[in-house]
């Protein structure tokens, strides 16, 4: 009878430590999975890049990313071999970054290190030490808008400064006024049944940023009516407290079709503002910026507004330091801006030329960077 119980006991052993072995790879579960990848560290180039890696397990399988610039494709299989191809973004940083992805069959993991090189360096993008990336899009992913950073204003024609266009969600009749290709944002206006369709669209508009650098490549459209814009305003303002300009409003670009390539910035407060004549405002000519793709940027301290284009200041606004909101409305969160309007107070200025539509506004990314 002890003889049975012994034997008893050790097949129970058996059957509770008997399936470690060679299963579980990086975690040491109860099954015998295994995994086996033909590369466990792989290096990619700073302006993105895809690497393919052989995936053989004992059981079907699946994929997660640490960081959303990176993708892995395909992100499950239920064949025991197959390719992952993993893919990184164009690196907005000039420094390298890690990441992981990590391959997952029944009990096992398999965690693949991935190091991106510094991403391409740009002459006119230099930002102060002492600053981190905080939030940016590159719009290198998907074909539409990121609808987490990303929202579509939706208004008729004549809704701000008689401007012509109607801002529809993302299309109109099976037409995108916003796109994303070949690694670029294009806001475009058309016409179609008489009417012009554009986009306009606002970036983390319920929460915004309070100081910062904004920075934008952006590569502005062609034609007199057409009126591209970069700019910001208050998150989450109540205008029946403090309506426009009483709430503020920063335009880091502009520029309308009739006075090609000089691009503008401009402040609006209750006491700087166009409709009285007294608004803060620096232009200068942009050579090539409907034919290329400059920087415009934004550096907004608690002491003072500053816009460059191209690394080189445009427009300087001091913070009074006398605490009213009538000066100095910048005390607060703002959201950024991207649209294009068509016609209007100013872009319809000499009148519009609707043999340049449809017209696109290209932006190629967005980059918020705050202080440590």
């Amino acid at each position: 009878m002890k003889k049975i119980m012994f034997l008893s006991i050790l097949c129970s052993s058996f059957l509770i430590f008997g399936c470690g072995g060679n299963g579980s790879n990086d975690n040491g579960g109860a099954e015998a999975n295994v995994i086996n990848v033909s590369q466990e560290k792989i290096t990619l180039k700073g302006e993105g890049e895809s690497s393919n890696v052989s995936v053989k397990t004992d059981h079907e399988w699946g994929t997660y990313t640490s960081d959303s610039w990176l993708t892995a494709s395909p992100s499950s299989s239920v064949q025991h071999e197959g390719t992952l191809t993993i893919t990184a973004s164009r690196n907005p940083l000039p420094s390298p970054r890690d990441g992981t992805v990590t391959v997952m069959s029944g009990s096992a993991r398999k965690t693949i290190t991935i190091t991106q090189e510094a991403g391409p360096t740009d002459p006119n993008s230099t930002v102060p030490d002492g600053y981190q990336l905080v939030w940016n899009d590159e719009f290198d992913q998907g074909s539409v808008l990121d609808g987490t950073k990303w929202t579509h204003e939706v208004q008729p024609a004549g809704w701000v400064n008689n401007e012509l266009q109607e801002y529809v969600n993302g299309e109109y009749n099976g037409h995108r006024v916003t796109e994303l290709k070949d690694g670029k944002l294009l806001i475009t206006a058309f016409k179609d049944g008489g009417k012009v369709y554009s986009g306009r669209v606002y970036a983390n508009v319920n929460v915004g940023w309070k100081y910062g650098i904004f920075e934008a490549k952006i590569k502005l459209p062609k034609g007199r009516g057409t009126w591209p814009a970069y700019w910001m305003m208050p998150a989450n303002n109540d205008f029946g407290i403090n309506p426009w300009p009483r709430c503020g409003e920063i335009d880091i670009m502009e520029e309308v079709g009739f006075n090609p390539n000089y691009t503008s910035s401009s402040i609006h407060t209750q006491s700087y503002n166009h409709t009285i004549g007294t608004q803060k405002t620096a232009e200068r000519f942009t050579s090539g910026a409907e034919d290329d793709f400059h920087v415009y940027r934004l550096e907004w301290t608690q002491d003072y507004i500053q816009t460059y284009v191209d690394g080189v200041k445009l427009l300087h606004f001091d913070n009074d330091g006398q605490n009213k909101v009538e000066t100095w409305p910048f005390n607060k969160n703002f959201y950024v801006i991207l649209n294009l309007a068509w016609g209007g107070m100013w872009g319809g200025q000499r009148g519009v030329d609707e043999t340049a539509l449809p017209c696109t506004m290209e932006v190629d990314y967005v980059r918020v960077f705050q202080k440590k």
